[in-house]
């Protein structure tokens, strides 16, 4: 049981060290690039608009997307790792 205990803590600790990370990319996305970094960004164009502008409406949308792809690709090595996949 106390093996059992040990594998469930350290499982979870590894999943909010994943949370942590992948939540400071989205972020330094959404707040730096979006609010922080506009003005920098703002200098480069994509589809015609600015950077900054583009990053703060659809930029860190994308980002966060694709952080659950890679989260959802993390969880499924770490339930192997801890043998609790299906």
């Amino acid at each position: 049981m106390e093996d059992k205990q040990k594998k469930a803590t350290a499982y979870w600790k590894e999943n909010v060290r994943y949370l942590f990370i992948l939540l400071s990319i989205w972020l330094a996305v959404s707040f730096g690039a979006g609010i922080l970094f506009k003005d920098f960004l703002n200098s480069f164009k994509i589809g015609g608009f600015k950077l900054g502008f583009w990053f703060a409406q659809q930029g860190s949308i994308y980002v966060f997307v694709i952080l659950i792809f890679i989260y959802v690709r993390l969880m499924n090595k770490l339930d192997k790792k801890y043998g609790y996949n299906e």
